[in-house]
């Protein structure tokens, strides 16, 4: 690779952050580009070019664009086999995407209605019964991490940080910062503050707060 990988997105999207984050745990340079909504547009011919669906990230590299965040990560993964964010061996590495797959089809759904409407504020999304409901739910699924995060003791999927950590540490602190009721999740607790010792996610992760 000769030049660094440039990504497209804003630094304050989850899905941008992403990619942020697994480019400090693999070491990786890169050059982040403001794209979307506040600064340069996504529906522009240039952005349209990289990714028909108008959105962020977008990753350039010398083999050209990709876009869709989960799929970025884990291409910048494959291409650094030594690290132990996405296993080689076969059962091991579909643990991690299962983990992956989940944040992004049942997770984040989950808490969309919600986080719109506390935290962005959007006029679209300020029902209070359908806020009500993705609280109901979005806690209903970190009830879930939290259960697995009891058996495993340390990350996701046990000793070894992974790309399934990154995705859902992520989604915890996007949880913890949103304005509602949390309900007590020690084993969520001591995960977020051992994610807090790495580098990546302080940068990436905590929303600037050390």
């Amino acid at each position: 690779m000769g030049a660094p990988y440039r990504i497209l997105g804003k630094a304050s999207s989850i899905n941008v952050r992403k990619v942020l984050w697994t480019c400090e745990e693999l070491g990786l340079a890169y050059q982040q580009e403001d794209w979307g909504s506040g600064f340069q547009s996504t529906h522009t011919p240039e952005l349209l070019a990289l990714n028909p669906n108008a959105q962020v990230p977008v990753l350039i590299d010398d083999a050209g664009a990709l876009w869709e965040s989960n799929s970025i990560c884990r291409y910048l993964a494959n291409l650094h086999p030594g690290s132990s964010l996405l296993p080689l061996a076969p059962r091991a590495r579909a643990l991690v995407e299962q983990w992956m797959d989940w944040q992004a089809t049942e997770l984040n759904p989950a808490w969309s209605y919600a986080f719109m409407g506390l935290v962005r504020q959007h006029p679209d999304c300020q029902d209070s019964r359908r806020i009500d409901a993705s609280l109901l739910a979005w806690n209903g699924k970190m009830a879930i991490l939290e259960r697995q995060l009891e058996s495993t003791g340390n990350y996701v999927l046990g000793e070894d940080f992974s790309l399934a950590d990154i995705v859902l540490g992520l989604s915890v602190n996007r949880w913890k910062m949103t304005p509602m009721a949390h309900p007590d999740f020690p084993a969520v607790a001591a995960y977020y503050e051992r994610l807090s010792l790495r580098p990546g996610f302080r940068l990436h992760g905590r929303n600037g707060i050390p």
